[in-house]
């Protein structure tokens, strides 16, 4: 069978895509581009959002409407959370929800009709284990080593998608780590809904025990970072994995406001004296570290005060990128039926002010890497010149007449280009 694939939402569900893949593929299907002709389609989609929802049904919607005798397979979020209303979009042949992803191979080849099987998210206990999607064209691979939230923020909907927190057995992720150094990455990322609770499931396993692991399993692979939650940063933490030197000095603190009144109302297990202190603890243990950050403008109740202490906190800590969201109501969680919910036009302005708070940062952390040397792994080549990230996810550009395809080498950083870049000559 011709198999063509759409993934939607975070980093998680693109990994689940490429293992997808890799499962098609082994069992002697060929993997398709999404505009080619294909006998079956699987969406892997996302319900972070109502937009999320939005975007899911539409797509579902559109390749039934294109390919009349399709299969259609709709896994993950979306109907993780609502299968009813999955099933009543009448397009979608195969209905899972975010476990058990191993069947999805058997249910396209026997063709189901009208089979939905989703389960409850919040019984399971086991994480299943996908091999590692591979593609040799690419420098980045993303190992997935956790599943599911227990934090439960009033605007989250995903501890009901993923369920509790599962983690993958030590050795099946070392070994995976293992196949994709052989495969020929350069590159880890380590990925999950909420990786900061590694190994609360396992018998005595710590993120950090598994970071160690997988630094000295693929020593020669650099290993870099999910997001993580503040309070993940401790003294033994930095003391501990600062000695490897694969290790990626980046680190993506989840911050999501930078009041303490708002995140007590978005139930964030920490405070802005906590998170300053974890940011303060990185950057005395590793030097030039990229510090970057989510956050979430116009939460119900906030404040005008609140925002301000916000600006003045995302400005004091000085983040090297910013991912920034105006908040969105999101049906069957608490912060969607708080009261003072904030119109669109003002969050859309916050967005706007804290952007520009963040481009100011941003300009700052790139001047800082003016005439230093960086470690950059090269991805691909335009007009001439080769790009790639460095150590700290920063884009490094370089003038180069031979190939430097998935070479890790070290770049005196000479200019910044349009504050998003920066050019360098190899050394």
């Amino acid at each position: 069978m011709r198999v063509a694939f759409y993934t939607l939402g975070c980093k998680v569900n693109q990994v689940e895509t490429q293992s997808l893949m890799r499962m098609f593929r082994e069992a002697g299907h060929t993997v398709v581009a999404p505009e080619d002709r294909a006998d079956a389609f699987v969406v892997n989609t996302c319900t972070v959002t109502a937009v999320s929802d939005k975007k899911s049904r539409q797509l579902l919607r559109r390749i039934r409407r294109e390919n009349p005798n399709a299969i259609i397979a709709a896994c993950g979020c979306f109907p993780q959370t609502d299968p009813k209303a999955a099933e009543e979009l009448g397009c979608c042949d195969i209905i899972l929800g975010t476990g058990d992803r191993a069947q999805v191979v058997r249910l396209v080849e026997e063709r189901k009709k009208e089979y939905t099987n989703v389960g409850d998210a919040l019984v399971r206990k086991e994480f299943e284990i996908l091999p590692v999607g591979t593609d040799t064209g690419h420098t980045r691979a993303m190992l997935k080593v956790e599943d599911g939230c227990e934090n439960f923020c009033t605007y989250c909907v995903i501890p009901f998608a993923r369920g509790r927190v599962r983690s993958e057995p030590m050795e099946s992720a070392l070994r995976q780590a293992r196949e994709l150094a052989d495969a020929g990455y350069r590159e880890i990322v380590v990925t999950g809904i909420e990786i900061s609770s590694y190994g609360k499931d396992l018998d005595g396993v710590t993120l950090i025990d598994l970071l160690k692991g997988l630094c000295e399993t693929v020593p020669n692979v650099r290993i870099r970072l999910g997001s993580l939650e503040p309070r993940t940063i401790t003294e033994e933490f930095c003391k501990v994995l600062s000695t490897y030197n694969n290790l990626c000095p980046q680190f993506h603190l989840s911050l999501q406001s930078g009041c303490d009144t708002t995140l007590k109302r978005m139930n964030r297990k920490y405070d802005m004296e906590r998170y300053r202190a974890s940011v303060s603890l990185l950057r005395r243990y590793f030097s030039s570290c990229a510090i970057t950050t989510d956050l979430i403008c116009g939460f119900p109740g906030e404040t005008e005060e609140e925002f301000s202490e916000t600006l003045q906190n995302i400005e004091q800590i000085g983040f090297s990128a910013m991912h920034i969201f105006p908040y969105s109501k999101r049906a069957g969680t608490r912060a969607a039926k708080m009261s003072d919910q904030i119109i669109k036009a003002e969050k859309e302005a916050r967005v706007r002010r804290a952007s520009e708070v963040a481009k100011e940062t941003r300009t700052r952390y790139l001047q800082s890497l003016l005439g230093k040397t960086v470690s950059v792994l090269f991805e691909e080549e335009e007009n001439g010149a080769w790009r790639g990230h460095s150590k700290e996810y920063i884009l490094v550009e370089v003038k180069s007449e031979t190939s430097l395809k998935n070479q890790v080498l070290d770049v005196e950083i000479l200019e910044i280009l349009g504050n998003e870049s920066l050019i360098g000559r190899v050394i």
